[in-house]
């Protein structure tokens, strides 16, 4: 497919912005991650995109990183099917640079030195806050990129309400999910499961690679979650929230054995919140969150559990300018598998503090923090934001944030190809905002441009000398930047929503991209209610990529196109159809790897 495509993107966000109404007016959306305390969307001084319970449901994704990949600045990686492993790519980060929390929890795997993005079920979600840009100085390591932060279906106040929903479709795709929540007195109660199958496709269809085998590569998950909370005295709750899913996906590895990966994904919190003062807020958690895999191949299992024990304490204070958070964080990271690490634990301690003021058309946000490691010793980060309100429809950001990635336990101790004096990686990131909205009567109108640049200093690198003795060193620097550009109409029953991404991600020394990110990608997004039917479609396209750090290995760009409809056909029930890559393109996220061609997936929901 040709590059220019995603430059088509750009002139039809260009002629949207031309448009005389301006969008359904909606509720401003309460947003979290972005300073670690509840914050309206038109305050925010940071970039930030908020996907709710609403869009999710409508979405006509199947995963999490098929819902993410059609978000502003993210890409994505796929090794085959839904249930293979994926990557996300935040603003042409590495898929290890950024930071996915559910709920505030850590669930990635230490080993490997990222989230098993997979394994987290689009079943228990309510809604997502993707936070773009580093934000070490909020988060800790790993948040280079930004912060992908989950939060699970939580109980609400009122009578028990139940739903569920069922469907079939392609590849013997099948999908039953459930729930319930309501209140029992004060204690608010959240229950829901989920299963989802499928017979998959040959996630390889390279017959020289070393891994083909010509089978199908399908999956399985299993989840449920549960949410509890009881206000025991006025100000002061405590909440208990747990979240299980297991997935077990095919792979290819060869022809001669089934190969699998069996991953077990939980968290675990509880969460006392208490309102000591009118003016000070606290926020206690103490948590677990666990990545337990075991690749199966004709080698034998490969098991690699990483559990991360995590306590936090953040106080909220309001002062007579501004609000003050102070955060006292501990986390123990602990490894368990067959091979013989050197170390199979460390420990971070570490301090933060957040300061925001907004005052008039000014707004004001800087962030402090220190992490202590047991393992790879002090890092100090930062962040400093402000905002101007130029005119009430119009407010402009500016941002200097640094952040840091600490070395994986693969890195550090992985026998025979690893590197112990391995030092952590670093991003200093400044970036420009400028958003816009118009409300006329009950329409809106949104529209932003962010610009930024990103650098990497010490990025880790694998690499083999001429004895092939293998192993990674912080021999690289990379340039991330780029630009986000994003509209946003709705009027009646119409709502149209277009961004398109124009990125450098960057190896420093030589100018090429970096593996399979593209220069331009961009969505274009409809939505039409007719009655009791919506209608939906949904345009994403990419320009080429390259699976390989030397540019040798190209992957040509694409367009997709994604279609939705569903029909409330009687009181509480709703019919659906999803099309996914109904024109279907052949395209790779990675080199060898199928995305499955055209699938459609449709069955029925119930929410009295």
């Amino acid at each position: 497919m040709s590059t220019r495509f995603p430059a088509s993107l750009a002139l039809v966000a260009a002629a949207l912005a031309t448009l005389p109404a301006f969008a359904q007016k909606r509720a401003d959306a309460i947003v979290v991650t972005a300073s670690r305390t509840a914050q309206p969307m038109d305050e925010l001084l940071a970039d930030v995109t908020v996907i709710g319970p609403e869009e999710i449901l409508r979405s006509g994704a199947i995963s999490l990183a098929q819902l993410l990949q059609r978000q502003p600045g993210v890409e994505v990686t796929t090794n085959g099917g839904p249930g293979s492993t994926s990557g996300i790519f935040l603003r042409g980060a590495n898929a290890g640079q950024t930071l996915v929390l559910i709920d505030g929890l850590r669930v990635g795997s230490s080993s490997t030195g990222s989230t098993s993005v997979e394994a987290i079920p689009l079943d228990q979600i309510d809604r997502i806050e993707i936070l773009r840009g580093p934000a070490s100085s909020l988060y800790g390591a790993d948040a280079m990129g930004g912060v992908v932060q989950v939060f699970t279906k939580r109980g609400r106040a009122g009578a028990f309400s139940a739903g569920a929903s069922a469907g079939f479709g392609t590849y013997a795709a099948r999908n039953v999910n459930g729930g319930a929540s309501g209140s029992i007195g004060d204690l608010r109660l959240s229950l829901h499961a989920g299963a989802t199958e499928s017979d998959g496709f040959n996630a390889i269809d390279n017959p020289s690679s070393f891994s083909y085998n010509p089978d199908r590569d399908g999956y399985s998950t299993r989840n449920v979650a549960l949410n509890a909370a009881l206000p025991w005295a006025p100000g002061h709750e405590i909440s208990l929230r747990v979240l299980r899913n297991r997935v077990d996906a095919q792979t290819d590895g060869g022809p001669d054995f089934d190969d699998r990966t069996i991953t077990t994904l939980q968290a675990l919190a509880i969460v006392s919140r208490d309102r000591f003062m009118k003016d000070w807020g606290s926020t206690l958690t103490a948590g677990e969150g666990s990545d337990d895999s075991v690749s199966k191949s004709a080698y034998g299992d490969a098991p690699f559990k990483t559990t991360q024990r995590q306590y936090m304490w953040q106080n909220d204070i309001t002062l007579p300018a501004g609000m003050l958070s102070l955060v006292i964080e501990r986390r123990e990271e602990t490894l368990k598998t067959t091979h013989n690490f050197a170390v199979k634990s460390r420990d971070t301690d570490a301090i933060a503090g957040v300061y925001q003021l907004h005052q008039g058309p000014w707004a004001l946000q800087a962030n402090v923090r220190r992490d202590d490691s047991s393992q790879y010793g002090v890092k100090n980060t930062g962040g400093i934001a402000a905002g101007y309100k130029l005119l009430p429809s119009l407010r402009l950001t500016a941002g200097y944030s640094t952040g840091f990635k600490a070395p994986s336990f693969n890195d550090l101790y992985f026998p025979g190809f690893s590197n112990p004096n391995l030092v952590p990686e670093e991003a200093r990131n400044a970036e420009l905002g400028a958003y816009f909205t118009a409300v006329q009567g009950d329409s809106r109108f949104d529209a932003r441009v962010v610009a930024y640049r990103n650098r990497v200093e010490n990025l880790i690198v694998f690499g083999c000398d001429v004895d092939f003795n293998c192993r990674p060193d912080n021999v690289d620097r990379a340039t991330l930047e780029g630009a986000t550009l994003g509209v946003g109409w709705a009027s009646g029953g119409t709502r149209i929503d277009a961004s398109v991404d124009v990125q450098r991600p960057e190896n420093h020394a030589n100018g090429n991209l970096l593996p399979r990110r593209a220069r331009r990608h961009g969505t274009v997004q409809v939505m039409q209610q007719v009655g009791p039917v919506r209608f939906g479609a949904q345009l994403r396209a990419s320009s080429l990529r390259f699976d390989d750090a030397a540019n040798i290995r190209r992957m040509g760009g694409y367009g997709i196109l994604n279609i939705t409809a569903d029909w409330q056909f009687a009181r509480g029930w709703t019919a659906f159809i999803q099309g996914n890559n109904v024109l279907d393109r052949n395209y790779r996220l990675a080199a060898d790897f199928q995305t499955g061609g055209a699938t459609v997936f449709a069955g029925v929901r119930w929410a009295p």
